[in-house]
Protein backbone atom coordinates (compact mmCIF):
# COMPACT_ATOMS: atom_id res chain seq x y z
CA UNK A 1 0.00 0.00 0.00
CA UNK A 2 1.56 3.39 -0.80
CA UNK A 3 2.94 5.49 1.76
CA UNK A 4 0.42 8.43 1.73
CA UNK A 5 -2.91 6.10 1.57
CA UNK A 6 -1.52 4.16 4.58
CA UNK A 7 -1.09 6.77 6.39
CA UNK A 8 -4.91 8.61 5.30
CA UNK A 9 -5.96 4.93 6.66
CA UNK A 10 -4.30 5.47 9.64
CA UNK A 11 -5.15 8.85 9.99
CA UNK A 12 -8.79 8.21 9.64
CA UNK A 13 -9.25 4.93 11.91
CA UNK A 14 -7.15 6.89 14.55
CA UNK A 15 -9.33 9.65 14.57
CA UNK A 16 -12.68 7.44 14.18
CA UNK A 17 -11.51 5.49 17.46
CA UNK A 18 -10.32 8.46 19.85
CA UNK A 19 -12.29 11.42 19.00
CA UNK A 20 -15.76 11.59 20.99
CA UNK A 21 -17.52 14.31 18.60
CA UNK A 22 -20.03 12.44 16.67
CA UNK A 23 -20.47 13.70 12.58
CA UNK A 24 -24.90 15.17 13.97
CA UNK A 25 -23.12 16.47 17.16
CA UNK A 26 -20.38 18.73 14.78
CA UNK A 27 -23.84 19.98 12.49
CA UNK A 28 -26.01 20.69 15.73
CA UNK A 29 -22.86 22.69 16.78
CA UNK A 30 -22.51 24.69 13.63
CA UNK A 31 -26.19 24.87 13.39
CA UNK A 32 -26.60 26.88 16.62
CA UNK A 33 -23.72 29.09 15.85
CA UNK A 34 -24.14 30.03 19.52
CA UNK A 35 -21.06 29.71 22.42
CA UNK A 36 -23.28 29.70 25.22
CA UNK A 37 -25.37 26.81 23.79
CA UNK A 38 -22.51 24.26 23.45
CA UNK A 39 -23.32 21.52 25.95
CA UNK A 40 -20.49 21.12 28.59
CA UNK A 41 -18.16 18.22 27.18
CA UNK A 42 -14.55 17.18 28.55
CA UNK A 43 -11.45 17.69 26.79
CA UNK A 44 -8.78 16.05 26.95
CA UNK A 45 -4.86 16.43 25.62
CA UNK A 46 -3.55 13.73 24.21
CA UNK A 47 -0.89 13.57 26.94
CA UNK A 48 -4.40 12.85 29.40
CA UNK A 49 -5.12 9.83 27.56
CA UNK A 50 -3.13 7.02 28.82
CA UNK A 51 -4.46 4.10 27.92
CA UNK A 52 -4.72 5.04 24.57
CA UNK A 53 -0.69 5.11 24.16
CA UNK A 54 0.51 3.86 27.72
CA UNK A 55 0.52 0.17 25.93
CA UNK A 56 2.85 1.80 22.97
CA UNK A 57 5.73 2.65 26.03
CA UNK A 58 5.44 -0.33 28.01
CA UNK A 59 8.82 -2.31 28.32
CA UNK A 60 10.34 0.54 25.75
CA UNK A 61 13.04 2.88 26.44
CA UNK A 62 11.28 6.17 25.77
CA UNK A 63 12.91 9.81 24.85
CA UNK A 64 10.75 12.93 25.27
CA UNK A 65 10.58 15.97 23.56
CA UNK A 66 9.01 18.48 25.74
CA UNK A 67 9.32 21.85 27.50
CA UNK A 68 7.21 23.43 30.00
CA UNK A 69 3.88 23.06 28.49
CA UNK A 70 4.07 19.58 28.64
CA UNK A 71 1.70 19.08 31.30
CA UNK A 72 -1.48 17.08 32.18
CA UNK A 73 -4.30 19.42 33.68
CA UNK A 74 -7.95 18.49 34.45
CA UNK A 75 -9.88 21.12 31.97
CA UNK A 76 -13.93 20.81 31.39
CA UNK A 77 -15.26 23.43 28.34
CA UNK A 78 -18.37 25.01 29.46
CA UNK A 79 -20.27 27.84 27.62
CA UNK A 80 -17.47 27.73 25.52
CA UNK A 81 -15.19 28.73 28.03
CA UNK A 82 -12.23 26.58 28.84
CA UNK A 83 -12.05 26.67 32.93
CA UNK A 84 -9.47 24.72 34.95
CA UNK A 85 -11.59 22.03 37.27
CA UNK A 86 -8.33 21.52 39.49
CA UNK A 87 -5.05 23.51 39.82
CA UNK A 88 -3.32 20.38 39.91
CA UNK A 89 -0.92 19.95 37.10
CA UNK A 90 1.65 17.39 36.42
CA UNK A 91 4.41 17.10 33.74
CA UNK A 92 4.46 14.44 31.27
CA UNK A 93 7.61 12.89 32.78
CA UNK A 94 6.80 13.14 36.08
CA UNK A 95 3.75 11.24 34.95
CA UNK A 96 5.27 8.81 33.00
CA UNK A 97 7.90 7.97 35.83
CA UNK A 98 5.07 7.72 37.98
CA UNK A 99 3.16 4.73 35.80
CA UNK A 100 6.86 2.74 35.75
CA UNK A 101 7.67 4.01 31.75
CA UNK A 102 11.51 4.01 31.68
CA UNK A 103 12.43 7.57 30.61
CA UNK A 104 15.80 7.65 29.27
CA UNK A 105 16.28 11.22 28.28
CA UNK A 106 14.65 14.62 27.32
CA UNK A 107 14.63 16.63 24.16
CA UNK A 108 13.92 20.60 24.86
CA UNK A 109 12.97 22.53 21.87
CA UNK A 110 13.67 26.60 21.63
CA UNK A 111 13.27 28.37 25.11
CA UNK A 112 14.33 24.95 26.65
CA UNK A 113 13.03 22.57 29.25
CA UNK A 114 12.09 24.97 31.80
CA UNK A 115 10.58 27.84 29.00
CA UNK A 116 13.01 30.25 30.83
CA UNK A 117 15.35 31.39 27.45
CA UNK A 118 14.32 34.22 25.58
CA UNK A 119 13.81 34.50 21.69
CA UNK A 120 17.01 33.03 19.95
CA UNK A 121 19.41 32.51 23.48
CA UNK A 122 21.11 29.20 22.28
CA UNK A 123 20.45 25.72 24.94
CA UNK A 124 23.20 23.84 26.11
CA UNK A 125 22.62 20.29 27.00
CA UNK A 126 21.87 19.73 30.56
CA UNK A 127 20.39 17.28 33.41
CA UNK A 128 17.12 17.74 34.98
CA UNK A 129 17.87 18.39 38.51
CA UNK A 130 14.78 16.99 39.62
CA UNK A 131 14.59 13.57 37.91
CA UNK A 132 18.75 12.80 37.12
CA UNK A 133 17.66 12.50 33.48
CA UNK A 134 19.68 14.57 30.61
CA UNK A 135 18.37 16.94 28.07
CA UNK A 136 19.38 17.39 25.02
CA UNK A 137 18.95 20.93 23.64
CA UNK A 138 17.48 21.27 20.58
CA UNK A 139 18.16 24.75 19.90
CA UNK A 140 21.82 24.96 20.66
CA UNK A 141 24.79 23.29 18.82
CA UNK A 142 22.13 20.93 16.80
CA UNK A 143 18.98 21.50 15.75
CA UNK A 144 17.92 17.49 14.89
CA UNK A 145 18.64 15.02 17.12
CA UNK A 146 21.71 13.05 16.75
CA UNK A 147 22.77 9.55 16.22
CA UNK A 148 23.95 9.66 20.06
CA UNK A 149 21.09 11.54 21.32
CA UNK A 150 19.03 8.57 20.10
CA UNK A 151 21.40 5.68 20.79
CA UNK A 152 19.95 4.39 23.40
CA UNK A 153 16.40 5.01 22.56
CA UNK A 154 13.13 2.97 21.63
CA UNK A 155 10.65 5.02 21.15
CA UNK A 156 10.03 9.01 20.57
CA UNK A 157 7.28 11.02 22.29
CA UNK A 158 6.55 14.77 21.32
CA UNK A 159 3.91 16.29 23.57
CA UNK A 160 4.63 20.67 23.15
CA UNK A 161 1.92 23.20 22.96
CA UNK A 162 1.91 24.98 19.82
CA UNK A 163 0.11 28.75 19.25
CA UNK A 164 -0.42 27.47 15.33
CA UNK A 165 1.44 30.24 13.46
CA UNK A 166 4.54 28.95 10.97
CA UNK A 167 7.58 31.00 12.22
CA UNK A 168 7.14 29.98 15.78
CA UNK A 169 9.87 27.21 15.84
CA UNK A 170 8.47 24.21 17.79
CA UNK A 171 6.85 23.16 14.34
CA UNK A 172 10.65 23.08 12.61
CA UNK A 173 11.54 20.89 15.86
CA UNK A 174 9.43 18.66 15.25
CA UNK A 175 9.65 18.26 11.68
CA UNK A 176 13.82 17.53 12.57
CA UNK A 177 12.53 15.26 15.41
CA UNK A 178 10.58 13.13 12.12
CA UNK A 179 13.28 13.03 10.22
CA UNK A 180 15.89 11.85 12.81
CA UNK A 181 13.26 9.41 14.20
CA UNK A 182 13.00 8.23 10.17
CA UNK A 183 17.07 8.08 9.78
CA UNK A 184 16.79 5.82 12.90
CA UNK A 185 13.99 3.32 12.25
CA UNK A 186 12.61 4.68 15.35
CA UNK A 187 8.67 5.34 16.36
CA UNK A 188 7.11 8.49 16.82
CA UNK A 189 3.98 9.48 19.24
CA UNK A 190 2.96 12.87 19.15
CA UNK A 191 0.70 13.91 22.10
CA UNK A 192 -1.88 16.55 20.76
CA UNK A 193 -2.99 19.69 21.97
CA UNK A 194 -5.16 22.38 20.80
CA UNK A 195 -4.23 25.20 17.93
CA UNK A 196 -5.67 28.72 20.15
CA UNK A 197 -5.74 30.05 16.35
CA UNK A 198 -7.17 27.14 15.01
CA UNK A 199 -9.87 28.85 13.84
CA UNK A 200 -7.83 30.95 11.59
CA UNK A 201 -6.03 29.82 7.96
CA UNK A 202 -4.64 33.07 6.30
CA UNK A 203 -1.52 34.81 5.29
CA UNK A 204 0.95 34.25 2.03
CA UNK A 205 2.58 30.78 1.94
CA UNK A 206 6.30 30.11 1.99
CA UNK A 207 8.45 30.29 -0.93
CA UNK A 208 11.16 27.77 -1.10
CA UNK A 209 14.01 30.42 -1.27
CA UNK A 210 12.68 31.76 1.76
CA UNK A 211 12.79 28.27 4.08
CA UNK A 212 14.71 28.87 7.59
CA UNK A 213 14.15 27.23 11.18
CA UNK A 214 11.45 30.25 11.42
CA UNK A 215 9.47 28.27 8.41
CA UNK A 216 10.41 25.26 6.48
CA UNK A 217 6.99 24.28 4.80
CA UNK A 218 5.12 25.28 2.10
CA UNK A 219 2.06 26.34 4.26
CA UNK A 220 0.28 29.43 5.54
CA UNK A 221 1.47 32.17 8.34
CA UNK A 222 -1.69 30.76 9.98
CA UNK A 223 -1.98 27.35 9.15
CA UNK A 224 -5.28 26.26 11.11
CA UNK A 225 -3.86 23.06 12.05
CA UNK A 226 -2.67 21.35 15.06
CA UNK A 227 0.60 19.79 15.56
CA UNK A 228 -0.51 16.24 15.25
CA UNK A 229 -1.64 17.39 11.81
CA UNK A 230 1.23 18.91 10.91
CA UNK A 231 3.07 15.70 11.85
CA UNK A 232 0.46 13.89 9.47
CA UNK A 233 1.37 15.99 6.80
CA UNK A 234 4.81 16.27 6.66
CA UNK A 235 5.08 12.70 7.27
CA UNK A 236 1.93 11.82 4.55
CA UNK A 237 3.22 14.52 1.82
CA UNK A 238 6.94 13.15 2.50
CA UNK A 239 8.65 16.89 3.58
CA UNK A 240 11.22 15.28 5.18
CA UNK A 241 14.37 13.40 4.15
CA UNK A 242 16.87 11.33 5.40
CA UNK A 243 19.86 11.93 3.00
CA UNK A 244 20.85 16.14 4.10
CA UNK A 245 18.90 18.30 1.97
CA UNK A 246 17.94 21.27 3.01
CA UNK A 247 14.49 22.95 3.63
CA UNK A 248 14.66 25.34 1.34
CA UNK A 249 15.34 22.33 -1.50
CA UNK A 250 12.14 20.74 0.15
CA UNK A 251 9.98 23.21 -0.25
CA UNK A 252 11.18 24.28 -3.75
CA UNK A 253 11.34 20.64 -4.97
CA UNK A 254 7.14 20.40 -3.21
CA UNK A 255 6.07 23.92 -4.53
CA UNK A 256 7.66 23.46 -8.12
CA UNK A 257 7.19 19.83 -8.79
CA UNK A 258 4.51 18.78 -6.43
CA UNK A 259 2.88 15.36 -8.84
CA UNK A 260 6.48 14.62 -9.66
CA UNK A 261 6.92 14.57 -5.77
CA UNK A 262 4.80 11.75 -4.64
CA UNK A 263 5.59 9.56 -7.93
CA UNK A 264 9.51 9.54 -7.80
CA UNK A 265 11.13 6.96 -5.58
CA UNK A 266 12.15 8.78 -1.96
CA UNK A 267 15.56 8.82 -0.20
CA UNK A 268 13.43 6.74 2.54
CA UNK A 269 9.93 4.92 2.89
CA UNK A 270 8.90 4.70 6.37
CA UNK A 271 7.26 0.92 7.15
CA UNK A 272 4.64 0.07 9.32
CA UNK A 273 6.48 -0.74 11.85
CA UNK A 274 7.73 2.80 12.63
CA UNK A 275 5.08 4.45 11.60
CA UNK A 276 4.01 8.05 12.94
CA UNK A 277 1.05 7.56 15.80
CA UNK A 278 -0.92 11.06 16.74
CA UNK A 279 -2.94 10.45 19.67
CA UNK A 280 -5.82 13.60 19.05
CA UNK A 281 -7.64 16.03 21.37
CA UNK A 282 -10.96 14.81 22.75
CA UNK A 283 -14.15 16.78 22.37
CA UNK A 284 -12.04 19.07 20.30
CA UNK A 285 -13.03 21.36 17.45
CA UNK A 286 -11.09 24.73 16.13
CA UNK A 287 -14.02 26.99 16.86
CA UNK A 288 -13.58 26.15 20.41
CA UNK A 289 -11.84 28.65 22.37
CA UNK A 290 -8.74 27.41 24.04
CA UNK A 291 -6.97 29.45 27.30
CA UNK A 292 -3.15 27.76 27.43
CA UNK A 293 -2.71 26.36 31.27
CA UNK A 294 1.26 27.29 30.98
CA UNK A 295 2.94 30.12 28.74
CA UNK A 296 4.16 28.72 25.73
CA UNK A 297 7.35 30.60 25.84
CA UNK A 298 8.57 33.53 28.05
CA UNK A 299 7.15 36.75 25.62
CA UNK A 300 3.86 34.87 25.25
CA UNK A 301 2.75 34.87 29.01
CA UNK A 302 -1.51 34.83 28.45
CA UNK A 303 -4.44 35.02 25.81
CA UNK A 304 -3.83 38.50 24.54
CA UNK A 305 -0.21 37.86 23.54
CA UNK A 306 -0.88 34.53 21.71
CA UNK A 307 -4.29 35.92 19.93
CA UNK A 308 -1.65 39.10 18.93
CA UNK A 309 1.23 37.13 18.32
CA UNK A 310 0.29 36.43 14.13
CA UNK A 311 0.50 39.80 13.48
CA UNK A 312 2.87 41.51 15.53
CA UNK A 313 5.36 39.38 15.25
CA UNK A 314 5.91 40.77 11.55
CA UNK A 315 7.16 43.94 13.53
CA UNK A 316 10.57 42.06 14.32
CA UNK A 317 11.86 42.63 10.76
CA UNK A 318 11.28 46.47 11.47
CA UNK A 319 12.03 49.50 13.86
CA UNK A 320 8.94 48.93 15.93
CA UNK A 321 9.09 47.57 19.19
CA UNK A 322 6.57 44.71 20.28
CA UNK A 323 7.34 45.26 23.94
CA UNK A 324 9.83 42.83 24.42
CA UNK A 325 11.72 43.89 27.69
CA UNK A 326 8.50 45.30 29.19
CA UNK A 327 5.62 44.08 31.18
CA UNK A 328 3.52 43.28 27.93
CA UNK A 329 4.87 41.22 25.82
CA UNK A 330 3.09 40.81 22.26
CA UNK A 331 0.91 43.18 23.61
CA UNK A 332 2.08 46.47 22.42
CA UNK A 333 3.66 48.43 19.63
CA UNK A 334 5.74 51.57 20.37
CA UNK A 335 8.92 53.40 19.48
CA UNK A 336 10.83 56.13 20.79
CA UNK A 337 10.51 58.39 18.37
CA UNK A 338 7.73 57.45 16.50
CA UNK A 339 4.41 57.92 18.55
CA UNK A 340 2.40 55.29 17.76
CA UNK A 341 0.00 55.51 20.37
CA UNK A 342 -0.56 57.50 23.24
CA UNK A 343 0.94 55.61 25.94
CA UNK A 344 4.45 55.71 27.70
CA UNK A 345 6.38 52.90 28.35
CA UNK A 346 10.02 52.07 30.07
CA UNK A 347 11.81 48.85 27.97
CA UNK A 348 14.68 47.17 29.79
CA UNK A 349 16.43 43.86 29.14
CA UNK A 350 15.31 41.32 31.45
CA UNK A 351 15.29 37.33 31.67
CA UNK A 352 12.68 36.93 28.74
CA UNK A 353 14.16 39.44 26.67
CA UNK A 354 18.06 40.06 27.42
CA UNK A 355 18.67 42.24 24.65
CA UNK A 356 15.45 43.79 23.68
CA UNK A 357 14.92 46.52 20.74
CA UNK A 358 15.02 49.96 21.94
CA UNK A 359 16.83 48.83 25.01
CA UNK A 360 16.89 51.81 28.11
CA UNK A 361 14.52 53.88 25.89
CA UNK A 362 10.89 55.03 26.49
CA UNK A 363 8.29 53.75 23.53
CA UNK A 364 5.61 55.87 22.77
CA UNK A 365 3.22 53.06 22.48
CA UNK A 366 0.20 51.90 21.59
CA UNK A 367 -1.87 49.39 24.32
CA UNK A 368 -3.17 46.44 21.31
CA UNK A 369 -5.31 44.38 24.22
CA UNK A 370 -7.37 47.62 24.19
CA UNK A 371 -8.49 46.79 20.83
CA UNK A 372 -7.71 43.42 20.46
CA UNK A 373 -7.39 41.32 17.38
CA UNK A 374 -7.68 38.25 16.20
CA UNK A 375 -6.07 36.10 13.20
CA UNK A 376 -4.15 38.35 10.70
CA UNK A 377 -4.43 42.13 10.85
CA UNK A 378 -2.51 43.73 7.95
CA UNK A 379 -4.04 47.16 8.33
CA UNK A 380 -1.90 47.42 11.57
CA UNK A 381 1.79 46.98 9.81
CA UNK A 382 0.05 49.27 7.04
CA UNK A 383 -0.66 52.02 9.52
CA UNK A 384 2.79 51.65 11.26
CA UNK A 385 4.80 51.92 7.46
CA UNK A 386 2.75 55.08 7.16
CA UNK A 387 3.59 56.84 9.78
CA UNK A 388 7.23 55.99 9.89
CA UNK A 389 7.49 56.98 6.09
CA UNK A 390 5.77 60.39 7.63
CA UNK A 391 8.59 61.20 10.07
CA UNK A 392 11.13 59.80 7.28
CA UNK A 393 12.42 56.89 9.57
CA UNK A 394 13.53 53.69 8.10
CA UNK A 395 10.40 50.96 8.73
CA UNK A 396 12.25 47.50 7.66
CA UNK A 397 15.70 47.91 9.10
CA UNK A 398 15.58 43.49 9.20
CA UNK A 399 13.92 43.16 5.72
CA UNK A 400 15.44 40.12 5.08
CA UNK A 401 14.19 38.68 8.30
CA UNK A 402 10.50 40.02 7.66
CA UNK A 403 10.92 38.19 4.31
CA UNK A 404 11.76 34.72 6.71
CA UNK A 405 8.25 35.43 8.36
CA UNK A 406 6.41 36.42 5.75
CA UNK A 407 8.11 33.47 3.97
CA UNK A 408 8.12 35.72 0.47
CA UNK A 409 9.59 39.09 0.05
CA UNK A 410 5.69 40.28 -1.82
CA UNK A 411 4.32 41.12 1.29
CA UNK A 412 6.79 43.51 2.52
CA UNK A 413 6.91 45.00 -0.93
CA UNK A 414 3.37 45.46 -1.38
CA UNK A 415 3.71 47.36 2.17
CA UNK A 416 6.08 49.77 -0.16
CA UNK A 417 3.90 50.05 -3.11
CA UNK A 418 0.75 51.03 -0.97
CA UNK A 419 -1.59 48.67 -1.65
CA UNK A 420 -4.53 48.28 0.52
CA UNK A 421 -4.72 45.54 2.93
CA UNK A 422 -7.67 43.88 1.35
CA UNK A 423 -5.62 44.14 -1.89
CA UNK A 424 -3.23 41.98 -0.33
CA UNK A 425 -4.87 39.09 1.31
CA UNK A 426 -6.56 39.15 -2.06
CA UNK A 427 -3.03 38.22 -3.66
CA UNK A 428 -3.28 34.60 -0.83
CA UNK A 429 -6.46 33.43 -1.82
CA UNK A 430 -5.50 30.88 -4.82
CA UNK A 431 -2.73 29.62 -2.64
CA UNK A 432 -5.11 29.34 0.52
CA UNK A 433 -7.22 27.59 -1.36
CA UNK A 434 -4.57 25.08 -2.38
CA UNK A 435 -3.32 24.38 0.72
CA UNK A 436 -6.78 24.26 2.43
CA UNK A 437 -7.33 21.41 -0.26
CA UNK A 438 -3.79 19.68 0.48
CA UNK A 439 -4.09 19.63 4.26
CA UNK A 440 -7.79 18.18 3.90
CA UNK A 441 -6.88 14.34 4.23
CA UNK A 442 -4.80 15.36 7.85
CA UNK A 443 -7.61 16.82 9.16
CA UNK A 444 -8.42 15.22 12.97
CA UNK A 445 -10.86 17.65 14.04
CA UNK A 446 -14.00 19.80 12.69
CA UNK A 447 -13.45 23.01 11.47
CA UNK A 448 -15.67 26.45 10.40
CA UNK A 449 -18.85 25.81 9.27
CA UNK A 450 -17.54 27.31 6.31
CA UNK A 451 -14.93 24.38 5.76
CA UNK A 452 -16.98 21.35 6.60
CA UNK A 453 -17.07 18.91 4.28
CA UNK A 454 -19.62 18.91 1.67
CA UNK A 455 -22.05 16.61 2.99
CA UNK A 456 -22.35 18.63 6.04
CA UNK A 457 -22.53 21.68 4.40
CA UNK A 458 -25.59 20.10 2.52
CA UNK A 459 -27.51 19.52 5.81
CA UNK A 460 -26.35 22.63 7.18
CA UNK A 461 -27.84 25.14 4.11
CA UNK A 462 -31.33 25.13 4.63
CA UNK A 463 -30.23 26.93 8.44
CA UNK A 464 -27.79 29.44 7.47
Amino acid sequence: MPIKSLLTFVLLLSAAITLSMSHAQTVAYAQTHDKADVAESRLQVGAAQFNEYLPLLEGKRVTLVVNQSSIIKSSIVKSSTVTNSSPESTHLVDALLNRDINVVSIMSPEHGFRGKAGAGEKIDNDVDVKTGLPIHSLYGKTKKPTADMLANTDILVFDIQDVGVRFYTYLSTLHYVLEAAAEAHIPVIVLDRPNPSGAFTDGPILKPDYASFVGMHAIPVLHGMTLGELALMIVGEQWITTDAIEGKQLAQQHQSEPQALQSQPQAFQFEPQALLTVIPVANYNKQMPYSLPVAPSPNLPNDAAIALYPTLCFFEGTDVSVGRGTNLPFQLIGHPVVALGDENIDVAANQAAPSPKHNNTTLKASFMTQTPISGLDIDVLLNAYAQFNEHGITFFTRPDFFDKLAGTNSLRQAIIEGKTSTQIQASWAEGLAVFKQLRSPYLLYPLTASELPNDVKAVLKPSI
